[in-house]
């Protein structure tokens, strides 16, 4: 009898350190995997950085263009202001993610790891909000610039009966929609899929802490 529950305490001793392993190592999986997906937000905030770059070069290259730009704007002040702010934000963003990925690679606590998860979301989710405002509030202020700044059509707008302005105002509030869920749907594809596959390792890691 005595040597059954010996036998038993060893099963149970032996069954233990197998779920300890297979916990560790479902950790370093996923681990691996939170500091791969971080390190990928961080390639694309780069490659977007890129991006806004360029298309703050294209105006240079053609001076009727670069003209239009500086009179939606109002002024170059304004839209130097403008770029450099935007810039600023990216090159923020960049920051934050690069050191979202090194926390998340070096280290070697569940917890930690669980609120470097928490803060990278965070990181990606104001940044996409921020976006989106941008350029809820860029449209209609460019375009009030423009009308300011172009007499011709600041007298046709003057002119205009109460049906062609509501007609205009529709109009500018349909554009403004498109756009804004044009680039809705561009970061919910692309930041969404990878924050969906973060925030599913931060469930699980939750489960083992449990």
């Amino acid at each position: 009898m005595d040597e059954l529950e010996l036998l038993k305490g060893h099963w149970k001793q032996t069954e233990n350190k197998h779920k300890a392993f297979s916990s560790a190592d479902l950790t370093g999986m996923l681990h691996k995997k939170s500091s791969s997906i971080v390190k990928t937000l961080f390639y694309i905030s780069i490659a977007e950085l890129a991006f806004w770059v360029i298309l703050n070069f294209v105006p240079f290259l053609s001076a009727d263009y670069e003209a239009k730009i500086k009179n939606a704007f109002g002024n170059e002040t304004i839209y130097t202001a403008v770029s450099l702010f935007t810039f600023g934000i990216v090159f923020l963003f960049i920051y934050l993610l690069y050191k979202s990925y090194k926390n998340i690679s070096t280290t070697d606590s569940t917890k930690v790891l669980m609120q470097n998860i928490l803060k990278t979301r965070k990181v990606v989710k104001y940044y996409v909000i921020y976006n989106l405002t941008a350029i809820l509030l860029t449209i209609p202020f460019s375009l009030s610039f423009s009308i300011q700044n172009n007499p011709k059509l600041a007298s046709s707008i003057e002119n205009f009966s109460n049906t062609q302005l509501l007609v205009s105002i529709l109009t500018v509030v349909a554009i403004v929609g498109v756009v804004l869920g044009f680039f809705w749907l561009f970061y919910r594809l692309l930041y969404g899929i990878l924050l969906k596959r973060l925030n599913h390792n931060y469930k699980e890691l939750k489960k083992l802490e449990v």
